[in-house]
């Protein structure tokens, strides 16, 4: 009674563990994921335009950057605008002056014509003549307003936000409206995957894919990451199918670097054991059996339920978490 009693106590205080968990290697029915090169690509790929023709006298992104939308990437002038803005000031005060002189030739004839001296036709035609004047002097206004608009338009904008891929022009250069003055990569990124012909039937939207390590470089026990196929192509591009896919932490990848992605291309058995009771010393992996023994095993991908093991293990052979 005092034995069971003080086991109690210890198990309680957390100085004494209950029995390792233990679990039967069976056979399970796993996805055949096979190793596939993918390249990281943005979402959508927006060019920063010029507005107006002219010269770049500012740029203030390179390669590499990251914007905000609205940012301003460069400044682009063009010396004739402040010409044309000259030229429509001196019409516009000219015309200014023929106005005030139609409006004073009408007064002076509506006097005429109230004591009779000028026919009413006269009168008429000093107020189109009136007229004229007014909406002539409007007109040069919103010519001038118009040109004072393009030159605030030199300012090229980010029209969204996201990372700098190209920069094609410098300070100095000579562009035209519409020109592209940046190529920016909106923040959202994707795999983009090529898989050959014969897996094209076992690839769909949803799939879940298991993502390496930054670079083609195989690395022992590297971390997968999870992602989604959100697009698969409804085209065969050259034996090749295509699909996108959604996987975070993305952004801090180069545009155009590869790395090694694992699809499921069907079903296959094999032994999977929790991936709690594998554990590693010297760069080696261990499983600890029932009876003690410590084996050697090569881990596989993770797969639903833990982790399949390659070799070491039997079907059958019991296995306790360590």
């Amino acid at each position: 009674m005092f034995r069971n009693t003080a086991a109690a106590l210890l198990l309680m205080a957390g100085l004494l563990q209950p029995a390792a968990a233990q679990q039967t290697v069976t056979h399970q029915q796993v996805d055949d994921r096979k190793a596939v090169i993918a390249t990281v690509e943005p979402v959508r790929e927006l060019p920063a335009r010029a507005r107006i023709g002219g010269t770049i006298v500012a740029l203030a992104v390179r390669e590499g950057d990251q914007v905000a939308a609205g940012d301003r990437i460069a400044l682009v002038v063009d010396p004739k605008l402040a010409l044309q803005i000259q030229a429509l000031e001196s019409r516009i005060q000219a015309q200014s002056a023929a106005r005030e002189q139609a409006q004073i030739d009408f007064n002076r004839m509506q006097q005429l014509r109230a004591s009779g001296t000028i026919s009413q036709a006269q009168l008429d035609q000093t107020r189109t003549r009136l007229d004229v004047a007014i909406r002539t002097f409007e007109a040069l206004g919103s010519d001038r307003d118009v040109v004072e608009q393009q030159s605030t338009e030199g300012a090229v904008l980010a029209p969204a936000a996201g990372r700098v891929l190209k920069v094609p022009v410098s300070i100095g250069s000579v562009v035209l409206a519409g020109e592209t003055i940046a190529t920016l990569a909106t923040d959202n990124y994707i795999l983009r995957l090529q898989l050959p012909e014969r897996h094209a039937r076992f690839m769909k939207a949803g799939d879940t894919i298991l993502v390496g390590a930054r670079g083609l470089q195989q690395q022992d026990q590297e971390t997968l990451r999870r992602g989604r196929v959100r697009l698969v192509y409804p085209q065969i591009d050259q034996g090749r199918v295509i699909a996108d896919a959604e996987v975070d932490g993305l952004g801090d990848f180069f545009v155009g670097e590869r790395t090694r992605v694992y699809v499921a291309t069907g079903k296959r058995d094999a032994l999977v054991v929790p991936a709690d009771v594998l554990y590693r010393r010297y760069g080696v992996s261990y499983v600890k059996l029932k009876d003690g023994t410590e084996v050697v095993v090569q881990p596989g991908l993770p797969v639903d339920g833990g982790i399949e093991v390659l070799s070491g293990l039997n079907e059958g052979d019991v296995v306790v978490r360590p």
